[in-house]
């Protein structure tokens, strides 16, 4: 019953709604209490030959308003317990949102995306029913239970209730063992559900990959593979559950027969009427839910205590880019300095950026080239602080990354990444996605800023087509500017374009730069290219080899010297002069 324990905070914070509720589950668990004790009163009154035509209206009355009172009770009581557990995991959900939106690059290099939407969902689900149907059968159980034994023993006969309470505490063995197994059971069940949701997921993102290899058959036998583990794991949860009601049912079972045998005895000598008999084996009944109710309760509490361990454990995680101490929220701006000695990514030994020293000022643009791997991406990422783990420090405007609050900071880059990802929303929400108060003139201006305006406007519904899921209807190149012109319509002081270009033929790239030359005076722009005429306008250029800068100038100070830069721009100059046929 610890899961009641770790939500107490909760039960706290809603207690106007389940206050009100379980008291009136208890008023309705005494006023059950009535018709068995009538039933009894009207065959002793048949028994002694008192029973009258007034008798049997009030009786009738009685029951009667007893019933429309219930009725009336129950709806009550269901608004103000089920109503909390709905919020319940509304709240749950909007923390691991917020969580999941928190949380660094380094996170999900650790987590998968199908695990985490079964956090959200399935876990969500069982903590939800733990809230409502769980506090219900709690209440319910002991209230409706412990009313009834009063009952039994007060109003009929303390004696036979004590005899026919003796199988009980088998029960109460029984369904505990069952209770832990239940829980570690259930535990799998759901991280086999987790891992077939991010194989789901997986496979729907790259079913291009998968059609174009042929690899259908495959894939469908690996899902169904992991789909039959999922089965095997929720059926050996369904047998653990199966094996409350029996137990129960013969714990009952037994209780009956105590009450037969020896309530005959009792009315035989004297000591009870056949109505108070009739009456007892009614409430006997009436004990019949409360048990079942408990073997419920434990099915409910151990599925909820595994998936809020889940949850909990989830949202514990720390938040590894934090916001220092008295950090600022002044946009930053002026010049860029790395004074970086080295950098290592988390869990690795070995640094991949080394003696990284460089200045850039305001309103230039930085080029930065090299091989593939050798820590392009990484230097840009540092800045906008995806990372910490620096040995050394970053500055804009004379002060330290860190000196500003990562709002700020990132509210003052547009980044372009390589991988471009688009929502499934128009083409002119996926622009505005970073400022979604820009007006429609300033949408068609990025647009036009990013040499994609002509495209969009060649679409059936122009600004308003449907993009599908990441892009899928768009080319390499559009969804490219389309990235572009949504960080542009920030007019940051900072742009980042992280191998943007290379979608793009070489008009489009040289139309798109001389845009961005022409409407981003005084602002600072960082290009990385694996095509150096991409880059080769730049003031500062930089050469990454191997996590170093083995190069650093101008297009004409680079080219000046032998080295990476000089044959590199030669032989991409080779071949684009084969490719136009010369």
């Amino acid at each position: 019953m610890s899961i009641f324990k770790d939500l107490w905070w909760f039960f706290k914070q809603e207690r106007k709604s389940y206050i009100p509720g379980v008291l009136l589950l208890a008023l309705v668990a005494f006023l059950e209490l009535i018709p068995p004790r009538i039933v009894g009163m009207t065959v002793d009154y048949i028994v002694e030959g008192n029973l009258t035509e007034d008798t049997i209206l009030v009786l009738m009355l009685v029951l009667f308003g007893t019933a429309i009172l219930v009725y009336i009770l129950r709806y009550l009581w269901r608004i103000m317990i089920f109503g909390p557990a709905v919020r319940l995991a509304r709240l749950l959900r909007n923390n691991l949102y917020e969580h999941f939106t928190n949380m660094s690059q380094s996170f999900y290099q650790r987590r998968r995306v199908g695990d985490l939407m079964a956090h959200s969902t399935n876990d969500l689900q069982a903590i939800q029913q733990t809230a409502g149907a769980g506090v219900l059968t709690l209440v319910d159980s002991l209230m409706t239970g412990g009313f009834v034994l009063i009952a039994m023993a007060a109003t009929i006969s303390w004696k036979l209730t004590l005899i026919c309470l003796i199988p009980l505490p088998f029960m109460a063995i029984s369904t505990s063992y069952y209770g832990s197994l239940l829980h570690k059971t259930f535990h799998k069940a759901q991280a086999a559900f987790s891992s077939l949701n991010d194989k789901v997921q997986e496979s729907v993102n790259g079913v291009k990959v998968i059609k174009t290899f042929g690899q259908e058959k495959e894939e469908i036998k690996e899902f169904e593979k992991q789909a039959e583990d999922v089965v095997k794991k929720n059926v050996t949860v369904a047998k653990i559950d199966s094996l409350f009601d029996p137990t129960i049912g013969i714990i009952i079972g037994l209780s009956f027969f105590l009450a037969i045998a020896f309530g005959s005895r009792y009315v035989l000598i004297g000591e009870m009427t056949i109505g108070e008999l009739i009456a007892f084996t009614t409430y006997l009944g009436l004990l019949i839910w409360p048990m079942l109710a408990f073997g419920w309760l434990f099915n409910i509490v151990e599925r909820g205590r595994a998936s809020y361990d889940r949850v909990s454990a989830l949202l514990k995680e720390e938040v590894d880019i934090k916001d220092t101490e008295n950090a600022v929220s002044t946009i930053p701006t002026g010049d860029i300095c790395y004074q970086v000695d080295n950098f290592t990514y988390p869990n690795e030994k070995e640094a991949l950026l080394k003696d990284i020293h460089f200045d850039i000022k305001q309103g230039e643009t930085l080029g930065i080239v090299g091989k593939t791997g050798s820590g392009k991406t990484t230097i840009l990422k540092m800045l906008i602080r995806e990372f910490d783990g620096i040995k050394g420090n970053i500055f804009i405007g004379g002060k330290t990354v860190k000196y500003y609050q990562l709002e700020a900071l990132r509210n003052a880059i547009g980044y372009v990444p390589q991988d471009h990802f688009l929502f499934s929303a128009t083409i002119a929400d996926n622009i505005a996605f970073a400022l979604p108060s820009a007006s429609f003139d300033d949408i068609i201006q990025a647009a036009k800023l990013a040499n994609i305006h002509d495209d969009i406007i060649q679409f059936t519904d122009g600004y308003q087509t449907m993009v599908g899921e990441r892009g899928v209807s768009l080319s390499g190149g559009q969804k490219q500017r389309l990235s572009i012109a949504r960080a542009l319509l920030m007019d940051p002081e900072i742009l980042i374009l992280d191998d943007s270009l290379s979608a793009v033929d070489a008009k489009t790239e040289e139309s798109i730069l001389h845009a961005l030359k022409e409407n981003r005076e005084g602002k600072t722009t960082l290009i990385t290219s694996h095509r150096l005429s991409a880059i080769q306008h730049a003031q500062t250029i930089i050469v990454l080899e191997d996590g170093e800068i083995v190069q650093k100038g101008n297009h004409r100070e680079l080219m000046e010297k032998d080295g990476w830069y000089k044959e590199m721009y030669h032989r991409q100059q080779l071949e684009s002069l084969v490719e136009h046929g010369g």
